[in-house]
């Protein structure tokens, strides 16, 4: 008696995992260009700030005028502002490298399905 249960209950398993599957697959691109476009957007923005936090080229830009060290003689104000200039360039630079890391993340998220499926088939 019982081994008929068993029986019928790994039919009634086999089949949700069947359907959950199939579901899942179709499912699936459905969430990555939605809810999944959403999510990465999100991250690129958080990682985008992160780089921005870290070399704060407008901090930079924004003391532009203030001298170094104290030093409030016209050298110390000389070398100052071409130091910041300075900074702020190559920090801007690094930023828009850090800029077109994230575009290309979010553009691999995008192509990734593509390219698996065309590989698949």
């Amino acid at each position: 008696m019982t081994g008929g249960r068993i029986k019928f209950m790994w039919i009634i398993i086999a089949q949700r995992l069947l359907l959950d599957i199939i579901l899942d697959m179709v499912y699936f691109p459905v969430w990555w260009y939605s809810g999944g476009i959403k999510f990465i957007i999100e991250k690129c923005y958080e990682i985008f700030k992160s780089g921005n936090a870290r070399l704060a080229p407008g901090l930079w830009l924004k003391n532009i005028f203030v001298p170094m060290f104290g030093q409030w003689d016209w050298e110390g104000r000389i070398i100052s502002f071409f130091m910041r200039l300075f900074q702020v360039i190559v920090r801007s630079i690094g930023l828009f490298f850090w800029l077109i890391v994230c575009l290309l993340i979010f553009w691999l998220w995008i192509i990734t399905p593509i390219i698996i499926f065309r590989g698949i088939f």
